[in-house]
């Protein structure tokens, strides 16, 4: 089950005839350095409440947002590239299968290679949330998760000093 950004998983979570149940995987896009922006604490997709009435306590969630140490479950995150610079979980639909071997440490979605082609073909960057200051510099400019989320020309420039406020 696919949600393109956190409003859309809030819009549905709830919803009894959601098309989930114990065997999906949730998948939250659009929370990552560029998608939110930011890459804010939204990863921790609570469940929905049609499966946690069954007794199911865990699903497998996937998203290239982070969360809080204190949250629970099976869970990948800040998976990058994210949704929003156009990485693999941009092409992720709802019905696809996903396999997670954490053992192997291998998360794939099992997709023909022609039809993956055919989705990135259609896909669109999302526009930066404005088009000027701040927030268009930090988009155009923000590195992925696997690259620190830090500004691009800022990377190599702080030295190690850590100033006496900072501990």
């Amino acid at each position: 089950m696919v949600f393109e950004d956190i409003e859309d998983y809030h819009a549905r979570i709830d919803d009894p005839n959601l098309d989930v149940d114990a065997g999906s995987i949730l998948v939250l896009k659009g929370c990552g350095p560029k998608g939110y922006p930011g890459m804010p604490e939204v990863g921790n997709m609570g469940l929905p409440p049609k499966v946690l009435a069954t007794g199911v306590t865990d699903m497998v969630r996937i998203s290239d947002a982070r969360m809080s140490g204190t949250a629970y479950g099976t869970v990948v995150l800040h998976t990058s590239p994210e949704a929003a610079a156009g990485g693999m979980l941009a092409l992720v639909e709802n019905g696809d299968q996903i396999e997670l071997d954490v053992a192997k440490r291998r998360l794939e979605l099992l997709v023909n290679e022609r039809e993956l082609k055919e989705r990135r073909a259609k896909w669109r960057a999302p526009k930066p949330a404005l088009e000027r200051g701040y927030w268009r510099l930090y988009h155009d400019h923000v590195l992925q998760a696997h690259e620190g989320a830090d500004l691009d020309f800022l990377v190599g420039k702080s030295g190690a000093f850590v100033p006496r406020d900072n501990h």
